[in-house]
Parts: C-alpha cells; structure tokens; sequence
C-alpha cells in the first residue's frame, strides 16, 4: 500500500515534479497534505504489525523451547534431572526453614538434614556405617553442587536482567549493583559451606571471615 501510494503520488508530480508559484504552492499543499496523511496512518500500520509479528515469533520461540523440554523431560535423563530438582528444592527449602528457626530462637544448629537422615536410615536398618564421617562429605558435595548450580542460574538471571534495563546511563550503576550482589552471595556461600565441615575445618574460615 505504501508502494502504491507512492507511485500515485509520482504519477501526479508530488514527488520530483513540484509545481511552482502561487498556485502551484497552494496545489502542493491541498494534495501532499492528504497523501502524507495516509502514508504516515499506514506506516504506523505497518509498525504495530511488524511489532505484533516480533511478539508472535518470540511467542513461537518458547513454545518450541517449552515442547521440546516437555521430550527431554521423557527421557531417562530427563527424569533423572527432574528427580534431582526436586530433591534440591526440598533440601533447600528444609535448609532455610531450619536456619530461620535458628535465627528466631537464637541457636546453633548442629546436624543438617543429610546427617539427619543418614541416622535415621542407619538405625531403622540397624547396619554398621559411619554416619559422622560419610554425611560430612556427602552434605558437602550436596552443598557445592547446590552452589554451583545457584550461582551459574544467578548469574544467567542477572545477565537476563542486565540486558532488559541497562542503558548508556545507567550500565556502570548496574555493573556496580551486581558486584554487590555477587559478593554478597559468595559470602553467604562460604558460610553455606562452613555449616557442612567439621568443627575443626570451620575456625579456619571464620579466622579468613573475621566478625562476619
């Protein structure tokens, strides 16, 4: 419609054959007045289009990203995976709950839930196994991959973030923001880790810590 409505406005000489004079003036301005109207209604036509044609793309985009999860979460990796999640989403959860309690009444927790479990299991079963020393290094593993995990899906959150609100103006106060951020959480990781290690392992961080 804009092709057309520019060769229309060629075959009648508004465009390289400007009319001269007073009249000619008068009769540039009743025509290309109207013609320019329509060029600018269909050209935001054509803009709220071509943006609801991005939306739709994008929209298609996670619908294939989402299907094809749905396939993978079919599979024998897919429902490892998914176990996985939600053992560390309990174990997370159950991690807070208790150092918020902690927090309330002002205590030191002394076992966490995979040595919990281990004497549990231990005692129910009634076997021989050595619960203070394979539920150290089981809840540490449990804790660093938990760390791992967190920090590579924060860092993916915050890139996210970054890119949507960032600007010429405002990228160095953002950088600076997630500094903070990242140094905060690695210091919350470090004492994550050090309520897993033996009592005698956990002076050496808190002497590196200081008062923290």
């Amino acid at each position: 419609r804009i092709a057309v409505a520019h060769r229309t406005m060629f075959q009648r000489g508004e465009v390289h054959n400007k009319p001269t004079g007073f009249w000619g003036m008068i009769k540039s301005v009743t025509t290309s007045v109207s013609g320019s109207e329509n060029l600018s209604l269909i050209q935001q036509e054509v803009d709220a289009l071509e943006e609801l044609s991005r939306q739709l793309f994008l929209e298609t985009a996670d619908l294939h990203a989402t299907k094809e999860r749905i396939e993978y979460s079919k599979t024998f990796q897919g429902k490892y995976f998914n176990f996985l999640g939600y053992f560390f989403s309990i174990y997370c959860v159950w991690k807070i709950f208790m150092a918020t309690i902690n927090i309330v009444f002002d205590r030191v927790g002394k076992t966490d839930p995979v040595t919990r479990g281990i004497e549990i299991t231990v005692n129910y079963l009634g076997i021989q196994f050595d619960v203070k020393f394979w539920s150290q290094h089981i809840s540490f593993i449990l804790v660093g991959i938990i760390i791992v995990t967190s920090i590579r899906g924060l860092l993916i959150t915050l890139t996210k973030f970054f890119y949507a609100i960032s600007s010429s103006k405002s990228s160095n106060v953002i950088v600076l923001l997630l500094a903070q951020i990242m140094g905060m959480y690695f210091v919350s990781s470090v004492l994550l880790i050090r309520m897993s290690m033996p009592p005698e392992y956990r002076i050496i961080i808190t002497e590196v810590l200081g008062e923290l």
